[in-house]
């Protein structure tokens, strides 16, 4: 093929390396065997000039099938592919590949310049979608910029360029890790919870862990997941993401208020406070605001949403979603079950691209109240809507109060016994073992907390003279 003046005046108007193209071509001509090292690095997609990637993509087909590359397969198979019109232009072209390279020492260098051009067009692509899409003034701008971010996300994914690596040096690793574990036993302990006893069943939470909170409506699925946000946030010292989908900043604010200050929650409410409740409120405020809790109520948010507002901070320890029925899924469809399932991937993958656990509650089926047993502890089988949560979250924890059903659901649980055990059931643990662990339940203030047999006091509020607040 032939370049005219005109054709190279009009490239010249996107990033792009000719010389590099060409010179990574003829190097893998020149060397066949570097063939594999550049398919793990470079798509046919990231080359610029259409004969390029035909020349490409017949490399690989030929490599694929084991067969030798050389100019002379090479042309056969850009024959078939009906690329050339002629035999002498296609001969005389590969003879300026193989020219263009002395040898094959430097083609992973050319691959790099021919990806850091073609991401640099890609990103000209969104961009200039972006604009166009903006300037049509039709669109709500939350969604374009969570569009725009998702889309520039998915550019950086595809770039991912990591290779195999031998087991020598992974367990090369595990030994380094082994030695600090000997010297420091904390050194790789993952994010406490603030509930020992589930810290000794679960072991913690891994960075990049999806872990599910599920349990039946009023069992405090939202209330524990608030106390397990804001442990983290005073034990870490890190930033806590709370996207609630359900309730206002406000409303969720002042369920951690009354947790937190072991203030009534209807008191709050309705301002009937009393002058030791307005005590215990400030010394629960004058910690809370030097925590960095985060909290975003916007509604029906997507997973791709969530990641482009948790891009810009930096330092989150956390992440905590309330709750995963309200979410949207990125295509919408009428079937619930996968679209679920596609959410679950998605926060999963979010999880380990941002390396921040994410913790998500969940609602369990109705055939927890419809089994003909007195046993209604919740089971792996009773998650909502799909079974592929089960399959993409780390952990499954699941919150039990048997005096709920003793009292035939009733949510007003000061009329219920005084400080309820609550059972956190860890069926799933992905690193570890399950099991139970038991907490006190304290309805009216929305409060877990240890049993009495590990802490002195159930009913006393928390101590704020310790942490990073």
């Amino acid at each position: 093929m032939a370049f005219s003046m005109n054709s190279v005046d009009q490239m010249k108007k996107m990033p792009f390396s000719i010389q590099a193209e060409q010179a990574l071509l003829g190097s893998m001509l020149i060397d066949p065997s570097t063939v594999s090292d550049v398919v793990s690095m470079l798509k046919p997609t990231d080359f610029f000039v259409p004969e390029h990637k035909s020349i490409y993509s017949a490399m690989i087909r030929l490599a694929a099938a084991s067969h030798d590359i050389d100019v002379v397969t090479l042309m056969n198979q850009l024959e078939s592919d009906k690329i050339y019109e002629n035999r002498e232009s296609a001969e005389g072209y590969l003879k300026t590949l193989t020219d263009a390279v002395p040898d094959a020492l430097n083609v992973k260098d050319y691959a790099r310049i021919v990806i850091e051009k073609s991401v640099m067009r890609q990103l000209i692509e969104v961009c200039g979608t972006v604009s166009d899409r903006a300037y049509t003034e039709g669109e709500n701008p939350d969604e374009l910029v969570e569009y725009a971010a998702s889309e520039i996300s998915n550019i950086s994914v595809g770039r991912d360029t990591r290779g195999f690596q031998e087991i020598a040096q992974v367990i090369g690793k595990i030994y380094e890790n082994l030695q600090l574990l000997s010297q420091n036993p904390n050194a790789f302990e993952g994010i406490q919870t603030g509930f020992g006893a589930v810290d000794r069943v679960l072991g913690g939470i891994n960075n990049t862990d999806f872990v599910l909170i599920g349990a039946r409506p009023g069992m405090g699925k939202t209330s524990f997941a608030l106390n397990l946000a804001t442990n983290v946030a005073k034990n870490t010292g890190k930033k806590v993401a709370i996207f609630s989908l359900e309730m206002s900043a406000e409303q969720l604010c002042s369920r951690i208020l009354s947790s937190q200050a072991f203030v009534d929650s209807a008191a709050m409410r309705t301002g009937a406070l009393t002058d030791s409740d307005w005590d215990r409120l400030a010394n629960a405020v004058n910690w809370l605001v030097k925590t960095r809790i985060l909290i975003d109520d916007t509604t029906n948010i997507t997973a791709s949403g969530m990641k482009a507002k948790l891009r810009r901070e930096k330092d989150v320890g956390m992440v905590v979603i309330d709750y995963l029925g309200l979410m949207q899924g990125e295509k919408h469809t009428d079937n619930r079950v996968l679209e679920i399932g596609d959410i679950t991937r998605n926060l999963k993958l979010m999880a380990k691209e941002l390396q921040i656990p994410v913790v998500c509650c969940s609602q369990l089926s109705r055939g927890v109240e419809s089994r003909n047993t007195a046993n209604k502890r919740p089971m792996l089988s009773d998650l909502r809507d799909s079974g592929s949560i089960e399959q993409d979250a780390d952990s499954v924890m699941f919150i039990y109060r048997d005096e709920y059903y003793k009292n035939e659901g009733n949510k007003n649980d000061e009329e219920a016994t005084e400080t309820p055990v609550a059972e956190i059931i860890i069926a799933k643990n992905r690193h570890g073992s399950t099991g139970t662990a038991k907490l006190n339940w304290i309805g009216k203030y929305t409060a877990f907390r240890a049993l009495d047999t590990e802490h002195t006091d159930a009913d006393a509020p928390p101590d704020y003279s310790g942490g990073h607040g």
